[in-house]
């Protein structure tokens, strides 16, 4: 009976924890997703042109760098908020070349409401299914080093065709990064700390995103 008791009570206790975690991620990201839409915004009315890839790289992965050795602590909040605006403030540039096209506004529009069908479909899955989907890390692990080389070859080689897959790729990694970050919160089985959580989920929000905008703009040859 005793033993009993103490299996509900870890259960309790898992499940209060569980949905802490996700109630602080889901509420973490809003704000994140709200500040990128606003430095966004400000980097479409100053006109600001694209960034040099290397320095968006430096700038992108030194910001991440820096909210994962500061996520335990008060700092990671002003560096999550950072690395978002960040890449909102860089995503402005890309809106405006599409925005600039004849149907650029309806382009935008799609990729948009796609984005967040697909986040809330598979986030659904994984906290409706309650589903392990644990297995997919190490695909995660490969499928991130196969398209870094093969974005790096198409930046090189200018292959429209290899550009399209790689585009294609990122929707299918981001995918699957939503439903296996969601599923470690539910299951509580790797992350438990909110900001990388948050961190997780707004990437993979972005590059799904960036990669829909772009396949949509390649079928309509834009």
């Amino acid at each position: 009976m005793a033993y009993q008791d103490s299996r509900v009570a870890q259960t309790q206790t898992h499940a209060v924890g569980t949905n802490k975690v996700l109630r602080n991620t889901y509420g973490l990201l809003a704000m994140t997703l709200l500040f990128s839409a606003v430095t966004a915004g400000a980097a479409m009315a100053m006109g600001v042109e694209r960034m040099n890839i290397f320095v968006f790289f430096i700038g992108a992965y030194g910001l991440m760098f820096l909210v994962h050795k500061t996520a335990n602590s008060a700092m990671g909040l002003l560096a999550t908020f950072a690395f978002t605006g960040f890449m909102g403030f860089t995503l402005g540039p890309i809106l405006n070349a599409y925005l600039a096209l004849p149907n650029g506004a309806a382009l935008v529009m799609n990729a948009l409401a796609m984005t967040g069908l697909t986040f809330v479909g598979l986030s659904a899955v994984a906290l409706v299914s309650k589903k392990d989907f644990s297995f997919l890390g190490n695909f995660l692990m490969a499928g991130a080093i196969v398209l870094i080389l093969a974005m790096v070859a198409g930046l090189v080689f200018q292959v429209p065709s290899l550009m399209l897959m790689v585009s294609a790729g990122f929707v299918l990694f981001a995918s699957a990064a939503i439903l296996y970050q969601t599923s470690e919160i539910v299951h509580r089985a790797g992350e438990t700390n909110y900001i990388l959580a948050t961190i997780t989920l707004y990437v993979s929000i972005y590059n799904l995103f960036v990669s829909l905008l772009s396949l949509l703009g390649i079928m309509s040859n834009d």
